[in-house]
């Protein structure tokens, strides 16, 4: 817990019981990507007493902090992931949700690439491919 502490006091926030439970929370999920209302549920189910809109709160908190970043997949909720300092891409099955993380040197250097011939300096940017599980039964689709 002592690793949580740390990083809250490092980025100013002051040590609370709910911002050390969902920072454990986004620090051992599977997968990477939560939505508030994910949190939530998995705060419910191990007896804590946090509501929703402190969730959100804390989250939005972690976001300003440079904790975690926001995503804003179409069509679904905001998603939540720790940043972990590496750059990817993402995928999301369009059937069940699931969210995959990549990375593609040839897609970085490709983006570079358009950037540069557009007169522009890429200093970010977010890739978010949309497609649909390949096997016959969605292996992340929890139920039908």
């Amino acid at each position: 817990m002592s690793s949580g502490n740390q990083e809250l006091r490092k980025v100013g926030l002051k040590v609370t019981l709910p911002r050390i439970k969902i920072l454990q929370i986004l620090e051992t999920s599977d997968p990477h990507h939560m939505s508030a209302e994910d949190v939530y549920k998995i705060l419910l189910e191990s007896g804590e007493e946090v509501g929703l809109a402190t969730v959100y709160r804390v989250l939005t908190q972690f976001e300003s902090a440079g904790l975690v970043q926001r995503h804003n997949f179409d069509g679904g909720h905001a998603m939540f992931e720790l940043k972990r300092g590496e750059h990817h891409d993402h995928i999301l099955c369009l059937d069940c949700g699931h969210v995959m993380e990549f990375t593609d040197p040839i897609i970085e250097s490709q983006q570079e690439k358009v950037a540069e011939n557009l007169g522009f300096k890429l200093h970010d940017h977010s890739l978010y491919l949309y497609g649909k599980c390949q096997k016959k039964k969605c292996p992340h689709k929890t139920s039908d």
